[in-house]
């Protein structure tokens, strides 16, 4: 292909790529440096006829004159993402220095609110991923031995998953689970225990957000895995029967060797998509038990403060997470692409 046919039919995707990728990245992270304007305060005396007093109330001219003159706002550099509200360094080092053990320093480490944000975002992480891999190639492997009138059926309902919307499936289970849902009345009859609350434990409630997570996901990886099935060479899994392998056999050292790009590209995307995992924490109201690195931004947009700085520096810190994250898978596939070609 011509260089020129190339940058034309490239062209399109390097413009969407600029304006919806590389130009907010790059306001966030400017917004992350600057925080808004301090108010203007100045002292009024008021005066009446029972003695004067002296106020304090806002200029709102100059106010608004250094917020002309500077729109981005007070430049802070690096202080919003070393406060105690993020990479809290002075409190981390006050910590480690106070704690006993590694035991108590995690403790201590729980109560700052970006940590144990991503304490919770990073179990349910490497929980649910190597889950949904697992369950996914267990159900793309059960379908695909099914009689090929029953295909269509297992196929629809192993899909029921994904196709709700991840806040309603998150709603529905929560509901389930409450004291009057159907699995929160069996848990309280089968330990005879009728104020038994899985909501009221922060382990169970972590539980039960690993458990959507890999209900919800698992159709994902078993849509990839079964299309993957369809293209394993036949000729090698009858020479493997006839040399007397067994169905684990024939699964480890032949269908998952073929699979294992596929592998790599659903725990891409999975990673991706569990690091931001928000909508179950708000289904489940869960925000007292667990929270997110994606949560942790809405809290900070919502309400009647918007904490912009705040959401951007933590926005900018979850992009070098999911970075760090796939770097070792990105590297892994790299290095078996340049094997190939050598």
């Amino acid at each position: 292909m011509k260089h020129k046919t190339f940058f034309l039919f490239m062209f399109p995707t390097l413009v969407a790529m600029l304006l919806f990728i590389a130009l907010p990245i790059v306001s966030v992270i400017t917004q992350s440096v600057f925080t808004p304007h301090d108010a203007v305060l100045i002292e009024t005396e008021n005066c009446n006829p029972f003695g004067c007093k002296t106020e304090t109330i806002i200029d709102q001219e100059a106010t608004a004159q250094r917020r002309s003159e500077q729109p981005l706002g007070k430049f802070v550099g690096l202080d919003i993402y070393f406060d105690r509200g993020h990479l809290a360094i002075n409190e981390l080092s006050t910590a480690w220095e106070a704690s006993e053990s590694v035991g108590d320093f995690l403790d201590r480490l729980n109560n700052l609110p970006l940590y144990r944000a991503l304490g919770f975002t990073l179990v349910f992480t490497f929980t649910v991923t190597p889950l949904m891999l697992a369950f996914g190639l267990l159900i793309a492997l059960g379908v695909n031995s099914l009689h090929r009138h029953l295909k269509g059926l297992a196929i629809f309902f192993s899909l029921l998953p994904m196709i709700v919307s991840p806040l309603i499936g998150s709603l529905v289970l929560y509901w389930m689970i409450d004291s009057r849902g159907v699995i929160g009345s069996a848990i309280q009859w089968l330990f005879s225990d009728p104020d038994l609350s899985l909501k009221a434990s922060t382990t169970l409630t972590w539980i039960m957000l690993i458990v959507y997570g890999v209900w919800h996901s698992a159709p994902f990886s078993f849509v990839v895995f079964y299309a993957g099935l369809q293209t394993v060479p036949q000729e090698t899994l009858e020479s493997a029967r006839i040399d007397g392998a067994s169905r684990w056999e024939q699964v480890r050292y032949v269908i998952i060797p073929h699979l294992m790009p596929l592998v790599t590209f659903v725990a891409l995307i999975q990673l991706m998509d569990n690091f931001r995992v928000f909508e179950p924490i708000v289904g489940f109201r869960s925000e007292a038990h667990a929270t997110s690195l994606s949560w942790f931004i809405f809290n900070d947009l919502s309400g009647e403060t918007r904490q912009l700085s705040s959401a951007s520096a933590s926005s900018v810190l979850t992009i070098l997470g999911v970075a760090v994250l796939l770097a070792p898978v990105l590297v892994r596939t790299w290095k078996d692409f340049a094997s190939k070609r050598a």
